[in-house]
């Protein structure tokens, strides 16, 4: 484990960004982009349906793309990574392929459906308070854990198997405006942002956030990353209490600002999906869908990427009944 002070990261090369696109390609799904119908709506929206991976999330690619760099006898003594539960499906999905132990350290307010994910994945869930956890993803590691550690965001390796989500909206929608990506650790929105950069540097990339925890939002006006105070919500994979310092000057350089939106919003646009479109999303995907509802940023071609569909089914049937969890 590495505590001291991290070299901000550069945005990753396109090249290696295509070799993580042929490196996973088969091992996971190339995502349709769907048109939403809105017809009262003057931009046209687009999905990119990363809820339709065989974990329900995006993450598979970063965590397929990371481990398949990795020699062998690195894996064989196991992997761990630090997940509040996409990224640990992702790591245990490739723990599992490569017939390796996997563990992975979670904040002890965890959805039960992302519990259940990873348990059904064959990795053990440690359940520590939010700060260690947190921590653990500043340390790059967590002490007394020899396994190699997998990051769920800092990392070139994971960052470019993301960009490959922004590969194939360009090939499926070539003459996109913007793309609104949900705004975690910043890997996504990073990753897809690089690609995009590199082939169509027209197409602006959005973060999307959370008013009850927007650290990317409060450090662009700030002009330097700051640590804040999250309220808890039932949007869980996004909404942490700081942009980490290696990841904010590369975010900032790539990105076209942020995009804040309410509780209220992201549950109108989960329960607006699944009504029009059929599609489950969890909260923090469907921020992108509110963000494109609630903020007019002159695009006529819009993709919302949906960055996954593991939502606890009783929030779910609240937000269905029409209430905010």
């Amino acid at each position: 484990m590495n505590e001291t002070a991290r070299e901000p990261l550069r945005p990753v090369p396109i090249q290696a960004i295509r070799d993580a696109q042929a490196r996973i390609r088969g091992r996971v799904v190339r995502t349709p982009l769907l048109r939403l119908e809105l017809p009262d709506v003057a931009a046209e929206i687009h999905l990119k349906l990363e809820n339709l991976q065989p974990i329900g999330s995006f993450k598979l690619r970063g965590a397929t793309n990371a481990m398949l760099l990795v020699t062998p006898a690195a894996l064989a003594r196991g992997v761990y990574t630090a997940s509040a539960g996409n990224m640990a499906q992702g790591v245990a999905w490739g723990a599992r392929a490569a017939g390796v132990p996997c563990r992975v350290v979670v904040p002890d307010r965890a959805p039960e459906t992302k519990l259940a994910a990873i348990a059904r994945l064959g990795a053990t869930a440690i359940k520590v308070p939010f700060d260690d956890w947190w921590r653990t993803m500043e340390q790059h590691g967590r002490d007394g854990m020899d396994e190699l550690f997998i990051h769920p965001f800092a990392d070139p390796a994971v960052i470019a198997g993301n960009g490959t989500i922004g590969l194939e909206i360009l090939e499926d929608l070539p003459d996109v405006d913007a793309v609104l990506v949900p705004f975690g650790g910043g890997g996504l929105s990073c990753g897809i942002a690089a690609a995009l950069r590199a082939t169509s540097p027209r197409v602006r990339v959005y973060a999307t956030e959370i008013e009850t925890a927007a650290p990317f939002s409060a450090s662009l006006e700030a002009g330097r990353a700051l640590t804040i105070t999250p309220q808890p919500s039932f949007v869980d994979g996004i909404g942490g209490k700081s942009v980490f310092g290696e990841i904010f000057p590369m975010a900032r350089e790539l990105l076209a600002g942020s995009l804040v939106v309410t509780l209220a919003q992201i549950a109108a646009a989960v329960k607006l999906l699944a009504e029009r479109a059929r599609v489950v999303a969890e909260g923090a995907a469907a921020s992108t869908v509110a963000a494109a509802l609630a903020h007019p940023i002159g695009a006529k071609k819009i993709v919302c990427v949906i960055s996954g569909g593991n939502i606890d089914v009783q929030r779910l049937v609240t937000i269905l009944q029409g209430g905010v969890p």
